[in-house]
């Protein structure tokens, strides 16, 4: 025979140290929300413009079988070995972009820097250099971006020869300045308050001990 049973059901306020924990770390197993690296990504799009970077992108089939371009940005994340950040594009002269960067982001000081070293290593090369980077092998950090650095000068003239390491350091250090804002946002979504904002938004119910039960 059918039997009805009554359960009592409590809001994440409602319930006790011990349950709530339980709440949250049942929510947190659910993980963040698809594709919550956007915001990163769109403001890593932006610190490349600004910079001279223009980044290369792949075609990606959407639901309605049409493509769209999407960067080439990658991260593993983040807590094994050879976690990182890395990005393919080209990257010029961009004229005050030392100014731009701190107009867009003032409080950034790595940024400020990547900016300095670019314009200080191409004004010694007379504003001529040029690089592609490309990621190379299958893990995903800094040390997987080749930089090719090129000069184009009207008498043949090389880059200096502090150039290519110059360029490929501030390209890198870059990739690690992305990695670090990507490992701040995933920290940001699973800390305590934002997992119990979720839950409270969501109306979630919980038995007395925690247990999700609608």
């Amino acid at each position: 025979m059918p039997e009805i049973i009554c359960t009592t059901v409590y809001q994440f306020p409602e319930l006790s140290d011990a349950a709530k924990e339980k709440a949250r770390s049942w929510y947190r197993e659910l993980g963040p929300q698809d594709d919550w690296w956007d915001a990163v990504y769109e403001d890593f799009e932006r610190v490349c413009e600004i910079l001279g970077i223009r980044l290369k992108t792949t075609p990606v089939r959407l639901m309605g079988g049409g493509t769209r371009a999407k960067p080439c940005i990658w991260f593993s994340g983040f807590w094994s070995q050879g976690d990182g950040a890395c990005f393919e594009g080209y990257w010029s002269h961009a004229k005050g972009g030392a100014t731009c960067i701190r107009d867009y982001a003032p409080k950034d000081a790595t940024l400020h820097g990547i900016a300095d070293r670019l314009q200080a290593i191409q004004r010694r090369n007379f504003y001529q250099l040029a690089a592609e980077v490309s990621h190379r092998g299958r893990y995903y950090h800094e040390y997987m971006m080749s930089v090719d650095v090129t000069r184009d000068s009207p008498n043949w003239q090389p880059p200096t020869e502090d150039a290519a390491e110059t360029v490929t350091e501030a390209l890198r250090d870059l990739a690690r300045w992305l990695y670090r804002q990507l490992e701040a946002e995933y920290d940001h979504l699973t800390s305590d308050e934002a997992i119990e904002e979720g839950i409270i938004v969501n109306e979630y119910t919980f038995t007395e001990a925690g247990r999700r039960f609608g």
